[in-house]
């Protein structure tokens, strides 16, 4: 693993915010929008978090998956690469990565008990393996990720506010239903995600922020994009977005079954 997040790969991946939504030509072709590429990013997003919860990793994997996925649809699209086939392989790959390696036929049977009689989610075992080697070329063989968590744990001891790691942690965990990770170092968004929580809790944070010397309109503009994603995209928790927003979506989208 690298040393720190700036010799990193990731860091050297980082990209521009417009080069993350781009909708590539093959699926623009089925007519997907951007409106609706960002839609099915997060509904897949939240997948990879469902079928998480049923196979039992950290929180680091999932957001790894969730990384390792969008990262892929900067690169491929949608129609060459099933998000549907590509989510489980994410979480797959991640899990081997972080070193807590989930069994493909787990995530087979798994799958299978979500999504009931979809045929468009039924996957055997090697689907899932050959995916994983497609990944790999996909993500140019870079799997190592730098998180915000760690550093949102030590910013949020050094402002003395660690009464607010709960609630900051629960942001955190929100910017991966975007692309936030992949444009910006995981400490700026632990940084959003406290300056977020300091001021929905009422905490004066002012004198920290300026003694860090941090460029509060990167700050500020990520607070911007996390809120106006709560305010644009109502998601149930529990259950992700709306059927009726992202099945027709889908349905543009070819399907391996």
């Amino acid at each position: 693993m690298a040393a720190n997040f700036w010799t990193s790969s990731h860091s050297k991946q980082l990209l521009d915010p417009e080069e993350v939504d781009v909708v590539p030509a093959q699926d623009r072709e089925r007519g997907v929008t951007p409106v609706e590429f960002r839609l099915v990013k997060i509904h897949m997003s939240f997948h990879i978090w469902r079928l998480a919860q049923q196979v039992k990793v950290r929180q680091r994997v999932i957001a790894t998956a969730i990384t390792y996925f969008r990262c892929v649809y900067t690169r491929k699209s949608m129609t060459e690469y099933d998000p549907r086939l590509v989510a489980p392989a994410c979480l797959y790959l991640a899990s081997k990565v972080e070193e807590s390696t989930v069994q493909a036929r787990l995530l087979v049977f798994y799958i299978k008990k979500m999504c009931g009689s979809d045929d468009k989610y039924r996957f055997e075992i090697k689907d899932i393996l050959e995916m994983e080697m497609k990944l790999l070329e996909a993500l140019d063989y870079y799997l190592v990720v730098y998180h915000p968590y760690r550093p949102l744990l030590q910013l949020l001891q050094d402002a003395g506010i660690t009464d607010l790691t709960q609630f900051a942690w629960g942001l955190v965990n929100d910017t991966y239903k975007m692309d936030l990770i992949l444009i910006y170092p995981p400490y700026m968004i632990a940084l959003a995600c406290i300056y977020i929580a300091s001021v929905l809790k009422d905490k004066d944070t002012t004198s920290w922020f300026e003694e860090l010397r941090v460029d509060m309109n990167i700050v500020k503009n990520i607070s911007m994009e996390i809120l106006d994603f709560y305010d644009t995209y109502k998601i149930d928790p529990q259950r992700g977005l709306q059927e009726d927003k992202i099945i027709p979506v889908m349905n543009k989208l070819p399907s391996k079954a």
